[in-house]
């Protein structure tokens, strides 16, 4: 039965290929941007987003009044510039925090009452290997590594709150994907890295609700 997602940052690479792999599968893919970006194609509705902005998060909130969303996928994100501690900036460390870990939660929060109404009530928030504490041996993009580190710890909280309604809440590495943020050596093109992603949602169930997985489904470590 085709099932209805929000894809958040969808105008481009792995977003623009969930809009457009979920339409070819006969889902209702609902795709939000920042204007002027063009919509992805197969976009079944296209909304504007700016999801570090109160404002436009409540705005999405109220176009989407009545309409039953069964997936969220909390895609929308940013990389970190600086490399090292010493190029480390406190402005950086709040753009990334803002739009990797608060924004996520805000839009989900503002999201509930349209994913009660579905029947998945599934929310998948893109996170990154980067974000393993325990893999990290390199340090390196600090604001982006700890971000993200906090995406997977907030994950965990709207997992065990929400449990009892019969939510799965994961976060998930997509895989190191040839975009803009994931550069030309990625090893996965966003066809490859997005059949994956779209697989283990398909497998998803409350039981994996709280947990960090790889794009194949394979658990990461925290």
């Amino acid at each position: 039965m085709p099932q209805t997602y929000l894809v958040t940052g969808a105008s481009r690479g792995i977003g623009a290929e969930l809009v457009r792999q979920l339409a070819a599968r006969g889902d209702r893919p609902l795709a939000t941007l920042r204007p002027p970006a063009p919509p992805p194609p197969g976009a079944a509705r296209t909304l504007p987003l700016e999801v570090s902005d109160q404002t436009s998060i409540d705005a999405l909130a109220r176009a989407l009044e009545g309409t039953p969303l069964d997936v969220l996928i909390n895609n929308a994100g940013v990389s970190s510039q600086s490399a090292t501690l010493a190029l480390t900036t406190a402005e950086e460390l709040a753009r990334c925090f803002a739009i990797n870990a608060t924004s996520p939660v805000i839009v989900a929060k503002a999201l509930l009452p349209a994913l009660r109404a579905g029947s998945r009530r599934l929310i998948v928030n893109v996170s990154t290997q980067l974000a393993s504490i325990a893999n990290n041996s390199g340090g390196s993009s600090y604001a982006y590594r700890a971000s993200k580190t906090a995406l997977n710890q907030l994950t965990v909280c709207m997992a065990n709150e929400l449990r009892t309604e019969g939510f799965t809440v994961v976060a998930m590495h997509p895989g190191w994907v040839k975009t803009d943020m994931g550069g030309p050596k990625a090893p996965l093109s966003p066809e490859q890295a997005v059949g994956h992603i779209l697989a283990t949602i398909d497998r998803l169930t409350p039981a994996d609700s709280g947990r960090f997985l790889n794009y194949d489904g394979a658990p990461m470590p925290w």
